[in-house]
């Protein structure tokens, strides 16, 4: 039990602080901060009990509510939001599913692997296959139940490979994902698990610090993010067509329900109701402050403007960058990490053109990008008048640069490297033979109909006539027989010269505002059949021989006849 008391972070109740937090001090006096403010928190340990108790259990389950909602509804609206509009529901899917298929697989080997006995340091083996036998408490949890120590676990294990998906929205299929996110929590997700917090080899040989996930969750999501975008190629019209958010307030949303939650991720971690929770809850709000002003300065100075994503972004960044030392480092410390992390996130975001990757929701340069700052920079600030555990936990490393000692960033650095290479290289030979089985990249087609109705037969909006949905949606359709040949179909564009993007806009917006006739919403648009898409002056269109291009040249031309539009087509294969 003492071995693995020291080489799992959240598991050392006996560095508990139960003296009162000091009051953060300010950025500019942060430097002649460390010493007062360390001595403020730092009181000697406490025996840890060896029996569950009400206050601890009652902490734990509000901290794994906190964790499983951070992923449904949290991450999923934040992503939600971020897509257009024909791809939210499959985006939301890809949260919600993930609650669904690795609650499943956690349960018949997912926790074996990560928590059981360790077998050589490299898993923990199969004896807690179906979770058989928690009549005794966690080793590393002695002060809870063991079933609420497997659930607390799982809701980790739910949001890490939801957090990749946001890489490869819009373009990758359900069927495949579904097998990807099953595999990847089994094959990465698990054992690095171990290695880090369950006795295996990462923190027996390196002595690095993870308190709540740097490595297992952000940077094991990052790369394997990464590894997905650069595997599966660019959308369709990437980098040519517009692709902006389709709704700001959900993402904005989700991402205040992510900040609530990570407190029961970080100070969760602490696995007890004490001063060590207190102070991870303390740091974690810090951090996602101060890096939300730290995106926010560096946007200014890039584009003399602050966003409300930008704000939203550098928030979710902060508190990414924390997630490794939030049980380590003082409130100074932690403010210092959220104002790096949310700077050089925003920087690594965007490059992104620059570097010709299409990461659809930016999930390397927040996760990738801000679990790495974290890890590093919880060599620098860590220190044991926190958290007395440090020396065991480090291998005898007492605490990081702040303290004197430099060998705790190499030791972080090496649990780092171990990780990017591990999850992905993992990743790539999961994507590959997945891809054997299943295509994971849509078609064209069906990234321009939309994963929507392409992948669920459902949409997430009615605005207006479903004719050339309900034309499109039988394009789509799996080959059958058929006693009679199909009807043709045909894909062509209208182009309006003569006449500006802003005016197209608002008379469009003017011909499909929704009115009441009768108690009824009905359209002011006489439109057959309605456009797929529309962008700028250019109006596609999807229909059957029942309405030619010439016709509908005309309809639309009639439509923008008073501000002297002419229209002309582009057919299509």
């Amino acid at each position: 039990m003492a071995s693995l008391f020291r080489v799992v972070p959240r598991a050392a109740p006996h560095g508990v602080n139960r003296a009162a937090v000091a009051l953060a001090l300010t950025l500019a006096t942060a430097a002649s901060a460390f010493a007062d403010e360390a001595a403020a928190t730092a009181t000697a340990a406490a025996p840890a009990p060896t029996q569950p108790n009400s206050g601890d259990t009652a902490w734990m389950l509000t901290s794994t509510a906190l964790v499983l909602f951070m992923t449904i509804p949290g991450l999923a609206l934040f992503y939600g939001g971020l897509v257009r509009s024909k791809n939210i529901l499959s985006t939301l899917m890809h949260s919600f599913f993930c609650a669904v298929i690795v609650s499943v697989l956690w349960f018949i080997v997912g926790y074996s692997i990560a928590f059981g006995p360790t077998q050589g340091g490299l898993w923990g083996g199969l004896s807690l296959m179906f979770l058989r036998d928690l009549s005794q408490p966690a080793s590393l949890a002695p002060t809870i139940p063991h079933a609420l120590f497997v659930m607390y676990q799982l809701t980790f294990a739910i949001i890490t490979p939801a957090l990749i998906s946001g890489a490869f929205a819009e373009r990758f299929r359900f069927a495949p994902f579904a097998a990807f996110s099953a595999l990847w929590s089994l094959i990465v997700y698990a054992p690095l698990a171990h290695w880090v917090w369950g006795g295996g080899w990462i923190a027996t040989t390196f002595g690095a610090l993870d308190f709540a996930g740097g490595t297992v969750v952000h940077i094991s999501s990052g790369v394997s993010a990464l590894v997905c975008a650069l595997y599966l190629g660019k959308r369709h019209g990437y980098g040519h067509e517009p692709m902006p958010p389709h709704n700001l307030p959900f993402t904005v949303v989700g991402a205040g329900m992510l900040w609530v939650g990570w407190f029961g991720f970080n100070a969760g971690s602490a696995l007890t109701a004490g001063g060590l929770a207190s102070t991870a809850m303390l740091n974690t709000h810090l951090a996602a402050a101060t890096a939300g002003i730290g995106w926010m300065l560096v946007e200014l100075t890039r584009s003399r403007q602050a966003t409300v994503l930008g704000v939203v972004s550098g928030a979710v960044a902060g508190l990414v960058a924390i997630t490794p030392a939030a049980g380590f480092v003082t409130p100074t410390g932690a403010a210092i990490i959220g104002l790096i992390g949310g700077g050089v996130c925003y920087l690594a975001v965007s490059f992104k053109p620059k570097l010709g990757y299409d990461d659809a929701l930016d999930v390397v340069g927040v996760h990738f990008v801000g679990g790495t700052i974290g890890a590093l920079l919880t060599g620098v600030f860590a220190t044991a008048l926190v958290n007395p555990a440090i020396k065991d936990l480090a291998l005898g490393t007492p605490g990081g640069v702040v303290d004197g000692h430099w060998k705790l960033v190499w030791q972080q650095l090496a649990g780092v490297g171990v990780t990017i290479v591990f999850a992905g290289v993992a990743t790539l030979g999961i994507l590959t033979v997945v891809n054997l089985i299943w295509p994971l990249r849509a078609s064209p087609n069906e990234e321009t109909l939309g994963m929507d109705l392409s992948q669920h037969r459902e949409r997430a909006y009615v605005l207006s006539g479903g004719e050339a949905v309900a034309a499109a949606a039988a394009v789509m359709a799996e080959p059958r027989a058929a006693d009679a040949p199909p009807t043709s179909v045909q894909r062509f564009t209208i182009i309006l010269d003569h006449v500006s993007e802003q005016q197209v806009e608002r008379r469009w917006r003017e011909l499909c505002r929704r009115i009441s006739v009768d108690g009824n919403a009905v359209s002011t648009l006489t439109l057959t059949p309605t456009p797929i898409t529309v962008r700028g002056t250019r109006f596609r269109f999807l229909t059957d021989n029942q309405h030619t291009p010439e016709n509908v040249r005309t309809q639309l031309e009639s439509l923008f006849s008073d501000l002297n539009a002419k229209a002309r087509i582009e057919t299509q294969g």
